[in-house]
Formats: C-alpha cells, sequence, structure tokens
C-alpha cells in the first residue's frame, strides 16, 4: 500500500528544509520524527556493522551536506532536522524559557541575554535567529577562523546553553508535540562577537614544566640539588637566565667538590637544561657553566684543605 500523499508531503516539506540548510553550508543529521533525539542507535547498542565497522559513528560524524544521502533518508521516513553545529562552523546560542513552577518575574534565556549584551557595552547582535518549540531562541552565529568552541551549559547565565563542537540544534522546519522550530530572521549567521567569544573560550590551562632528562648515580640530597637545579636554569626568564645558570653551577659546584656529583653529569645536565631556551650560541652558557663550576670547586676545595 502506498503512503498517504499528506504523509508524503510531510516528509517533502522536512526533506526541504533539510536541503535548505546544507545550502547554506550547514551539516545535517535526521533526528526522531517528532523528536529532538537523533535516529539511529546508541553507542551502547552499536552493532559494530556496516558504517559503524570501524567503530561507532556519532551524530556528529554522521552528519552530512550530501543532499543524495539526505533525499534516501528523508524518502523513508518523516526526520526531523538536526544541525551539527561543530562540523557546519556554528555556534548556536540557546535562550531557554522557564518552566510553569518557576516564581513569576525570573528572567529567562532571552532576558538574561539582553542583560549579558548590556554589561558588554553591545546591542543584543542580529543574526540567523529560530524560535524553538517552547518559546526559546536559537541564535546563529559563525565561530572565529580556527577556533573550535564546544558546547557549555549555564557558563554565560542562567537559561543559556551554547551549542558548538560536540552538539547539534533542532533546526527550523522541525516540529516536536510541544510545536515547531520556525525561523524569526532569516539572515546569515553574524560572526560570533568577540566579547561573546572571550566568555566561551575555554580557559587557558597552565603550562606544564617542560622535563630535562640527565642521568646521575647520586642519591638523596645530591640527587635531588641537580634536580631543582635543573628545573630552575629550564624556567628561567629571559633576562635572568644568565644569572640563574651561574648560581646554578656555583651550588652543584660544592657537591662536586665534596664528591657527590661528578662534574660531567652537572656541566651535561646544565648544558640540556638551558638549551630548550636559549637565546644565545650554546658556547656561551656552557662558558658560564665552566666558570661557575671552576669558582665553585676552587672555594670549597680550598676550604676543605685548611680545615
Amino acid at each position: 500500500m502506498n503512503a498517504p500523499a499528506s504523509t508524503d508531503l510531510v516528509r517533502l516539506g522536512l526533506l526541504a528544509w533539510a536541503t535548505q540548510a546544507t545550502q547554506r553550508g550547514w551539516h545535517v543529521i535526521p533526528l526522531r520524527p517528532g523528536d529532538k533525539r537523533p535516529a539511529g542507535h546508541a553507542d551502547k547498542y552499536c552493532p559494530g556493522t556496516g558504517r559503524c565497522a570501524d567503530g561507532h559513528k556519532t551524530p556528529e560524524q554522521r552528519a552530512t551536506t550530501d543532499t543524495e544521502l539526505l533525499i534516501a533518508a528523508w524518502t523513508q521516513h518523516p526526520y526531523n532536522i538536526g544541525i551539527a553545529t561543530g562540523p557546519s562552523g556554528l555556534l548556536v546560542v540557546d535562550l531557554d524559557t522557564l518552566k510553569p513552577q518557576v516564581p513569576k518575574g525570573t528572567p529567562d534565556g532571552v532576558a538574561n541575554f539582553a542583560a549579558l549584551c548590556e554589561r558588554a557595552g553591545q546591542t543584543v547582535p542580529p543574526t540567523y535567529r529560530v524560535r524553538t518549540a517552547r518559546g526559546g531562541e536559537h541564535l546563529y552565529f559563525t565561530q572565529p577562523p580556527g577556533a573550535r568552541l564546544h558546547s557549555t551549559a549555564g557558563r554565560l547565565a542562567r537559561k543559556i546553553d551554547t551549542r558548538g563542537w560536540g552538539g547539534y540544534v533542532v533546526a527550523a522546519g522541525s516540529t516536536t508535540p510541544d510545536g515547531a522550530y520556525t525561523v524569526l530572521d532569516d539572515r546569515e549567521p553574524a560572526p560570533l562577537p568577540d566579547w561573546l567569544f572571550k566568555a566561551l573560550k575555554p580557559p587557558q590551562k597552565p603550562a606544564q614544566a617542560a622535563t630535562v632528562p640527565f642521568t646521575t648515580r647520586a642519591g638523596g640530597y645530591a640527587a635531588a640539588a641537580l634536580r631543582n637545579e635543573v628545573a630552575n636554569v629550564a624556567h628561567a626568564a629571559d633576562g635572568t637566565r644568565n644569572a640563574t645558570l651561574l648560581r646554578a653551577a656555583r651550588a652543584l659546584g660544592r657537591l662536586v667538590a665534596s664528591g657527590d656529583l661528578t662534574r660531567v653529569e652537572v656541566e651535561q645536565a646544565l648544558s640540556r637544561a638551558v638549551a630548550g631556551n636559549a637565546t644565545q650560541p650554546q658556547c656561551y652558557y656552557d662558558d658560564v657553566i665552566r666558570r661557575g663550576l671552576d669558582w665553585s670547586i676552587g672555594e670549597n676545595s680550598a676550604g676543605r684543605g685548611a680545615a
């Protein structure tokens, strides 16, 4: 039996919306009919065959701009339309509505976003905008070149989430039991404002201390002293490197004089430590190490002889 004409029209309408999204360069995924969840199986139910033969494909990985694949999918079912925001180069700001039980007067996502813009000295940016099924809004922005912003929840403010890499949004043309997703502003997405980018950019992780490989047969205090001085030299800031290196050579020279360290291992360890951030020829630093060791070994050897 052929499908009812009304079903065909629904599928064609959804396919038209999906195709329109790909014409903007957005990567589309089919969502379950009348639902917000992606079609297909979840990771825990993956059979490991077909398109998942080389590992489970996430909805983001399955997103496509291939019109033929869209036609094949929507010919079978009236899927809702999802847009994988990361591959599409998008950052979508999701302004949510309040639940019925929330006290009256509590600001929703739209109000909180307007307040954020006001604090930044900006107006709400005009951009591609979709009304969600529950009356919220999706504001579409393009991610800055080279950026890779991921999705966030409540990071900007209450009732404001964002969708970037690792996420997706339900696109215009889709319908759920709560209502339809409709376009409020059909202009091209605006570039993500700089103040929003700075607010969403992940905090920089502190630089990991570089490790300098060296070998020593010493143990206990002598080995710890060598490690500490090597670390001091390796992370010395510009303008302090020479002085730090000289102090390290003089400090370790005392342990060379006492026989706890060998001169060769100290020279090699300090030479490697300074090489990682050198601004002078290596021979220059090797001379600093040599002078520092000569002075310290001489001073401490003389002291022991007098005793």
